[in-house]
Order: C-alpha cells, then sequence, then structure tokens
C-alpha cells in the first residue's frame, strides 16, 4: 500500500529462506523415573527388599466412638514412649530407604456378602446404599471357622450378663436426656442378633460417656449388614422407609421426636425377633465365616466403654524408666498385623506384656484362634479380667462365638503356662517400644525355644543393625521385616512409626 492508501506499483522481491544443516552432538535420553510406592504398605527385610502384605485396614476404621479416641491421656510428660515430632524425625531420616521398598499388594481376608457381589464399588453418596455397606466375599476365607456361638440360639431366652449400657451412662448419675426427652422417658431396650434379652439404653448424651443413640443406630447398621440377606435388610437400612432413617430423623433438630424414635425401635426390635425366631439370622450366620473388622471394632469399643473407660485413669500409674509402662496398639493396627502373618483359627496368638488385653480379645473375635496374655502390672490385670467377662458377654449376646482367650499375671519370663505354649505359637507380639535393653535380650533367649516359621512382631527390632557381631544371637535366628505404621494406630502418639516383623529361622 502507499503513503497514502494508493496500491503500490513496485511488487517485492520474494522472499528465500536459507538452510543450513548443522551437526549437533547427540544426548543420552534420561530414564523417567518410576513413581515410588507408599513406605506404609512396604516391608523391608534388614538388608534386602521385601514381598511382604500391606493392608486396608485403616479405611474400615475410620470412625471410632469419643470415649475410644480419648481412651488414654498423652501428656508429654507422662508417657515413656517418643514424641510425634520424634517420630516424624525418625521418618524423614529413612525417606531415602522407604523409597527403595517395592510394592507390596493387599490380601484381604474373608468378607462374606449375602446376595448381590457386584464388583462395583461406586458411592452414589448415599449412607444408606446396600451397595456401599453391604459385604462383599474375599478371596481368602477360613472355611474351618464355625462363627455362630452354640448358646445363643436355643428354644429358651438367655440372660448374657453384660454390663448395661444404662448401667455407664444414665439420668441417675449426670448425663442430661437428649434434646426432646423427659427424665421420665428416656428408658429403652435394644435387641441384638440372638435369643439374649436386649440391652437397656437411656436416650442420654454426656461428654465421655456412651452415645446411646449413636450406639443404637450403629447396631442396627451391622446388623444389617452382616446378619441378613439384601431383602431381609431393607425394612432396616433402606434410605427412606427403614427404622434406621425413622430413628435418625425423629431425633434430628427439625423434628425432636422421641416417641416417634422409641416406635422405630420397637418395630426394630420386634422384626429382628422374628427372624431370630423363624431361624433366618442363625442360618445366615452359619454362611459366614470372619466377621468385618469394623463389626469387630465395634464390639471390642463396646467392651471397652463399659469396663475399661470408666477406670481409665488408673493406667496412667506406672514407674517411668522402668519396663512397666502401658500404651495401645490400636484396633487398625492389629488387623493389619493379623492379616500380614496369615493368621488362621487353628493358630496360636499369643501378646507378652497385653495390658487390659485388647489384643488378645481382638485375635480371638477377629481370627477365631486361640489367644493368649501375659501382663506382670496389677491395674491392668485386674481391667483385662473385667475386659474378658465383659467380651465373654457380648459375643454372647452378637450371637458369635471367638476362639479361646487365656489371660495370665506375671513375668512372662518365668510364667509355667506362658512358656509351655510359646512352643506352640505362630504368632507373638511384643510391644517392647520402652522395654530395658535386658528385657529385650532376656526375650531373645525365650525365642530359642519357638518353632520354625513363628513370627514375632515388636516396635524395636531384635536384630543389631552390626550384622558382624559375633555374639548375636538375634541375627542368627531371626529374618527380619521392617515396616511403618500409619498415624493414629497407637494411642502415645498421632504420627506415624515403625515396627518390625521377625521370623524364627
Amino acid at each position: 500500500m502507499g503513503i497514502f492508501g494508493q496500491k503500490s506499483k513496485i511488487k517485492a522481491a520474494p522472499q528465500t529462506i536459507r538452510v543450513e544443516k548443522v551437526a549437533v552432538p547427540q544426548q543420552q535420553s534420561k530414564a523417567k523415573a518410576r513413581p515410588t510406592s507408599h513406605p506404609f504398605n512396604n516391608g523391608l527385610r534388614a538388608g534386602s527388599s521385601s514381598n511382604g502384605t500391606g493392608s486396608s485396614a485403616a479405611s474400615k476404621y475410620s470412625s471410632l466412638s469419643p470415649i475410644s479416641r480419648n481412651r488414654l491421656s498423652r501428656t508429654k510428660s507422662a508417657s515413656p514412649y517418643p514424641s510425634s515430632a520424634d517420630e516424624r524425625r525418625g521418618t524423614a531420616s529413612s525417606s531415602s530407604v522407604e523409597r527403595k521398598r517395592k510394592a507390596v499388594t493387599s490380601t484381604p481376608r474373608d468378607s462374606p456378602a449375602f446376595g448381590d457381589s457386584s464388583d462395583d464399588d461406586g458411592d452414589d453418596g448415599d449412607p444408606f446404599s446396600n451397595q456401599n455397606k453391604r459385604m462383599r466375599r474375599s478371596a481368602s476365607v477360613d472355611v474351618n471357622r464355625k462363627l455362630r456361638h452354640k448358646k445363643a440360639f436355643g428354644d429358651d431366652e438367655r440372660d448374657s450378663r453384660i454390663i448395661h449400657a444404662a448401667d455407664i451412662a444414665s439420668v441417675a448419675i449426670g448425663c442430661p436426656p437428649i434434646p426432646g426427652a423427659e427424665a421420665d422417658g428416656v428408658a429403652v431396650e435394644l435387641q441384638y442378633p440372638s435369643r439374649c434379652k436386649p440391652e437397656r439404653y437411656e436416650l442420654v448424651w454426656k461428654k465421655d460417656k456412651i452415645d446411646a443413640v449413636k450406639d443404637i443406630l450403629t447396631v442396627v447398621r451391622h446388623v444389617a449388614d452382616t446378619y441378613l440377606t439384601d431383602e431381609e435388610a431393607k425394612p432396616f437400612i433402606d434410605h427412606h422407609t427403614s427404622f434406621r432413617r425413622q430413628m435418625e430423623r425423629a431425633i434430628s433438630e427439625k423434628y425432636r421426636d422421641v416417641a416417634a424414635f422409641k416406635a422405630a425401635l420397637n418395630n426394630f426390635n420386634e422384626s429382628l425377633r422374628a427372624l431370630i425366631a423363624s431361624g433366618s439370622v442363625p442360618r445366615n450366620i452359619d454362611k459366614i465365616h470372619h466377621l468385618p473388622s469394623d463389626l469387630v471394632a465395634f464390639i471390642l469399643d463396646q467392651v471397652y466403654d463399659r469396663t475399661v473407660a470408666p477406670k481409665v485413669e488408673i493406667l496412667s500409674r506406672y514407674e517411668v524408666g522402668s519396663d512397666n509402662v502401658y500404651g495401645e496398639l490400636l484396633h487398625p493396627f492389629i488387623t493389619r498385623i493379623l492379616e500380614q502373618t496369615n493368621m488362621t483359627s487353628e493358630k496360636v496368638f499369643i501378646d507378652l506384656g497385653s495390658g487390659v488385653g485388647n489384643v488378645v480379645l481382638q485375635a480371638a473375635l477377629e481370627i477365631g484362634c486361640r489367644s493368649y496374655g501375659c501382663e506382670s502390672m496389677e491395674n491392668p490385670c485386674n481391667l483385662a479380667e473385667a475386659q474378658e467377662k465383659e467380651f465373654r458377654s457380648r459375643c454372647l449376646l452378637w450371637g458369635v462365638s471367638p476362639g479361646r482367650v487365656h489371660l495370665e499375671r506375671g513375668d512372662f519370663r518365668t510364667n509355667k503356662k506362658i512358656l509351655e505354649v510359646l512352643k506352640e505359637a505362630d504368632v507373638i507380639l511384643v510391644n517392647n517400644k520402652a522395654f530395658t535393653s535386658v528385657l529385650n535380650d532376656a526375650l531373645i533367649n525365650m525365642f530359642l525355644d519357638l518353632k520354625a516359621g513363628c513370627k514375632i512382631i515388636s516396635l524395636k527390632s531384635f536384630v543389631h543393625e552390626n550384622k558382624t557381631a559375633v555374639n548375636d544371637v538375634a541375627n542368627s535366628i531371626l529374618d527380619v521385616q521392617r515396616f511403618r505404621y500409619r498415624e493414629s494406630w497407637v494411642s502415645w502418639a498421632a504420627a506415624e512409626g515403625e515396627y518390625y516383623i521377625s521370623t524364627k529361622k
């Protein structure tokens, strides 16, 4: 164009592009780093990688009762265990090693289902959907375990002799009624899946006491999920018209209708009794061989909340710096250990330093195995015996048969029963986080008599880092794998930490 918008009569010469080839030294391409697996699900054999077994247990315990979450105070001055910060520092120092670990696949335990066993795990957001809540059958089934309690479904109604919720949380001991309830109208009863008398509750709420409404709603869900077929479960947990939905609506802020809650609860009780009387519930139990882990945790929490929680403060009375200290390994941690060690109902489990007996009871209920524990401190021993008594009554109430439980008092280094059964043990748990070196050395000498293949779970390794130590007995008799437990899996810290599985050679 011209400068005044007119067309130019001069044509520009066409552009030419010069192309020149230049030799460039070829660089070697860098290989892309493979994504590393998360250290939680990995095991590390001392000096080599591991092909251990992981677990999905954490997802099953996302919700615990307030009482269970507040079992033990974690004051810095009282705890003999490392703080959360100490645990995290340990995590950071070993991060370079963790990245080298091989991924570990999870082998789920038996979790049988009635009815639909679709592989579609999609969550449509409906908290009452059978698709989300019903159990599914896994590849691992301990067919030798007989789950039904022999005394739970007789002709006559039995008294299970439990500690009732109303004995722990009631108006008489200062718990206020739930909103909308009068003090003289809070008493209710809850039927369980057996021919046992119902449990007495009062519709009250107080911090650090049993939450009656939450307890009742949870029992309704577990009964429907575990003890009933899909068709039988519809009136119990169907989203719109179920007994559970009616109860939740009745106690919501919008309605506060305690009479409607009690009516729905009575309908639940009558319907469950009819299914028990028809033989449907015991027949359904005969078809399964393993309780879901969240039901196991709930039953154990019921036992704990009625026996240990009211007296939990006495567990903090110990001599700091000695072997006699107290700390708990929580439900998801034990579930993972039981999975990793392939425990079955015909095997033997031992907890050396069993405290109030939590782990011993969990192994007996979750696996159905013979389960032994030994504790030397008087207060934990007393609470353990109270737990065992309530545990037996609760299992009868739920219609399930646990493995045999044996709790011993005294020093496990000299207890005759423990020394005898050690020779049969398949899995031994030792929470030796705060044990002295003298006690850990004594344990190594005890392990000499273990059968080959016996697995020892500990929070400190029995094998010295120096593999050339001449007198390292543990190194000569044990193969050790190192793992990490997840946050909030122990009572004394919220952080992650390490544990070890040693196998007797």
